[in-house]
Parts: C-alpha cells; structure tokens; sequence
C-alpha cells in the first residue's frame, strides 16, 4: 500500500514538473526586463532593396495638364504586350528582369536591382522632367509578400502592401504561433542575390528585435516548427479513430454473419 502511494505522488511530481518545464517555452522575450520602461535605438533596419523578380508600381502625375494623362496611362499599364495575352486580373508594373533591369517608356532600359524605391523615383522625376513640367513620382514593390507556414492559427501567402514587416507583425497576421509550436526554432528561409538561406530565430529572446533578420524581405518564408505534443496529439487521435472505425467493422461483419445464420 505504501508503495502505491509513492507511486502516485512520483507521477503526479511527474506531471506538475513536465507541465513547468513546458510553460517556460512558451513565452516570448524571457530575458526583458519588464519591471521598469525601457528604449533603445532601432539600428537593424535597412530600407527595401530591388531584387530580379520584384514588380514595381510606377505612378506619374503632374501639377499641371500638360499630357501627363496620356503618359501615366502608358507608363502604369498592365503587364502584356498586348490585350490577349492580360489575364482577367492583370498585374500592373514592372517586373524587374534577371538582369536587373526594367523597360520603361520615354526613358528607354533602366537598372533598379540594389537600389529602393525611393531611389528610383527620385531618378524617373528627373529624367522625366524633359517630358513634364514638375512630376510626381511614386514607386512601390507590389508583389511583396511572405509566406508563413507550420504551427500557426491561419498558415498561408501575405501580400505586405507598404514594403515594411517584421517577425512579429507575420506571426500576428497568421493568428500567432499555437501552444504546441517551438518558439526557439522558427526557421527563416530566405533568396537573395542568387542564394537560398537558412537562419533559426529564437522567439524567447529579447535579441530577436536587434538581428539583422528581424525585418522580413519580399518572398521570405517562416516555416514554424511544432513540437512532440502536436504529433502525439494527432496520432493519438488518429489511432482512436482507427480503431473506432475497425471496431465497427468487425461488429457490422459479426451482426451482418449471424443475420445470415438466422435466414439459413
């Protein structure tokens, strides 16, 4: 009896120190110290370069009506060459070639990789004032997006409409990581420059908003690993069900055989 009872306070100690030792894993930034208001300076983040493959929305206005209708409707067309080959839902831009290089109307071939945004506008408003008086130039990324996939509420494609996102904001638009996700082992993967990477992120870390990787770029994947609970889980339901499912079977065979016995 005495044993029994040893017994049973051994798995309950079992139980209470497995459940602590989870918990720890599950908060973010365990190392901040939040008993009093702190700051420091954001140096981590870098404007938005141009990468192949990137779609740039161009817009062009003037001040003044001097045909700058006619040339903003040429120069922010849809993607095509011509009105056959534009889907139902076209893509309007330009797409950044291997080369790094975009085609654009009045100006001829211009490079755009390594460069931002703003950068790009700020060369289309001065070569394009041989052609309008005072323009104003807009140009954004309109193919950004991430992609967030494992252990979270709603995995899927992101499109980022203002070219700027962090970890935190992807996990919080995919619903935050579920309980059974491993917070010290999201897998960043990440092409830039002719080359696939790989980086781990410890999301319990106050560090995380100082690394370089903190600000996401277009096309990156977070991929969220889940823990063993997840897989127990599952496979002890999938198991039940399995055997649920056999279970009725065999008891339908047995009803549907001695139902046969009876009639002969």
């Amino acid at each position: 009896m005495e044993r029994k009872i040893i017994q049973a306070y051994l798995v309950v100690l079992t139980v209470i120190f497995s459940s602590c030792h989870a918990y720890k894993d599950v908060p973010y930034y365990q190392d901040l110290d939040r008993s009093h208001p702190t700051e420091e300076a954001i140096t981590n983040y870098s404007p938005l370069k141009i990468q192949p493959g990137d779609i740039l929305g161009i817009n062009v206005s003037t001040t003044t009506p001097d045909g700058s209708a006619v040339f903003s409707s040429s120069l922010n067309r849809p993607m095509g060459n011509n009105s056959e080959t534009i889907s139902t839902n076209p893509v309007y831009g330009y797409q950044v070639d291997p080369k790094g290089f975009i085609q654009v109307p009045y100006i001829g071939e211009m490079k755009v990789t390594g460069i931002t945004t703003d950068a790009v506008a700020k060369r289309l408003t001065t070569d394009l004032a041989t052609y309008l008086t005072k323009p104003i130039v807009n140009v954004r990324i309109i193919n950004f997006k991430i992609s967030v996939m494992g252990d979270v509420l709603r995995p899927d494609v992101y499109t980022v409409a203002n070219q700027h996102i962090n970890i935190n904001e992807a996990l919080s638009m995919a619903g935050d990581l579920n309980i059974t996700a491993k917070r010290k082992n999201v897998l960043l993967i990440r092409e830039q420059s002719g080359k696939r990477e790989y980086y781990t992120i410890d999301l319990t870390r106050r560090d995380l908003f100082t690394s370089p990787y903190y600000y996401l770029k277009n096309n990156d994947i977070l991929y969220i690993e889940p823990d063993r609970t997840k897989y127990d889980t599952v496979d002890r339901s999938y198991r039940t069900s399995t055997l649920a499912i056999s279970a009725v079977t065999a008891l339908t065979s047995i009803v549907v055989s001695l139902l046969l016995l009876r009639k002969y």
